[in-house]
């Protein structure tokens, strides 16, 4: 069980933010990732169901998430045989600052007969890291359309070329190992930033995400790697896939607001900001 967390539980089940869900460019902030997968959380736990795949989560953020207790309110829309529909609301104080939906679909069996698929494979992950275990380790950086080369420099990747990223992602509460459902949002919250950082840093910030799993990742650690980028006059749309050890397991789909008078630049990075688990996310802090 990791000891790095993005939360605290209180008594009534609030999640209070601990220093990794902290913007890292604002201390008073929730990061991304945190806001997330917190929704993620309270709708696995709470709407769950055995032999459903949770298979989308979209959450709408669309306002700052302080550094103060975030209450959780879901609400089940419907329970079939075979597709299940949750809300999820997201407050600080009486004030809604996101919300979600998941749908989960039964499992079954595969249909028979061929489908085309595109062959595209990502590049290979790094090697396993003996702190692979350890939430918040194993983190890397890619760029280029090889994705042979890894590195821990975040700065160095700060160029025009395709984006992907690696880690074995946080914990949402303190003393709970986080699902494999649970580290696929998180990690897919960084889609922004994969499909949206270019070589003078990023300047959009996502107001969305979705997260689509076709199946849930195996793996302690794993990746996400930029699809496309398409932006005019300010609105951008970004996607990525999500792969583990095993392969592509589900795509990220976010649309962001131009923020080019507050351009993020990673090579100016504060030292010590990157076990924050806010690296792949534009921050709730600049959310306006």
């Amino acid at each position: 069980m990791g000891e790095r967390s993005f939360f605290t539980l209180d008594d009534s089940g609030a999640y209070i933010p601990t220093r990794y869900a902290r913007s890292a460019w604002s201390d008073t902030m929730v990061n991304g990732p945190a806001v997330v997968v917190a929704a993620a959380r309270a709708l696995e736990s709470e709407h769950g169901a055995e032999g459903f795949q949770p298979a989308r989560l979209t959450v709408d953020l669309f306002a700052p998430v302080r550094t103060e207790p975030l209450v959780a309110v879901t609400e089940e829309v419907r329970a079939g045989n075979r597709i299940r529909v949750a809300d999820v609301r997201m407050l600080q104080g009486d004030k809604l600052v996101a919300r979600g939906t998941l749908v989960q679909l039964r499992r079954g069996e595969q249909p028979p007969g061929n489908v085309w698929r595109s062959g595209r494979h990502v590049g290979a992950p790094p090697e396993a890291d003996p702190l692979e275990d350890t939430p918040g380790s194993n983190v890397f950086f890619g760029s280029g359309d090889q994705g042979e080369a890894w590195s821990r420099d975040m700065g160095a990747h700060q160029n025009d070329q395709r984006k992907r990223f690696w880690l074995r992602p946080l914990d949402v509460v303190a003393g709970e190992d986080a699902s494999p459902f649970q580290r696929a949002v998180t990690l897919a919250e960084s889609t922004s930033l994969m499909s949206h950082w270019g070589d003078e840093g990023i300047g959009f910030i996502n107001a969305d995400l979705t997260v689509a799993l076709a199946r849930l990742p195996r793996s302690g650690d794993i990746g996400i790697e930029a699809d496309e980028h398409l932006s005019d006059a300010g609105v951008a749309v970004g996607s990525a896939s999500l792969f583990d050890r095993d392969g592509v397991f589900g795509t990220g789909t976010v649309v962001a607001v131009s923020n080019a008078g507050r351009q993020i630049d990673f090579t100016r990075r504060r030292p010590g900001t990157e076990d924050s688990g806010s690296i792949g996310s534009n921050e709730a802090a600049t959310r306006v």
